[in-house]
């Protein structure tokens, strides 16, 4: 559970900051875009996934760059 608080804008509108650790465990970045939907209960934000081919090649990236000493070993044993 994450818990945090909507401040106030100039404008009298407000802002909702999320937590990082939410940010990171629903791999949301800055700028992405949330769609929010009313219900009963309250409110539920949903990600709205524009680049989903752009955002799975940088995270596989990532991933090769941050592993990639294992797998090149991977890479030579099998031949490759």
């Amino acid at each position: 559970m994450f818990k945090t608080t909507i401040h106030r804008l100039e404008d009298g509108s407000g802002a909702l900051l999320l937590p990082r650790e939410m940010l990171d465990s629903l791999n949301l970045q800055v700028g992405d875009e949330l769609q929010i939907v009313e219900t009963d209960d309250g409110v539920i934000l949903r990600p709205i996934r524009h680049d989903n081919y752009k955002r799975q090649m940088n995270a596989a990236r990532d991933v090769m760059d941050k592993y990639e000493a294992g797998l090149q070993q991977l890479a030579s044993r099998l031949g490759c």
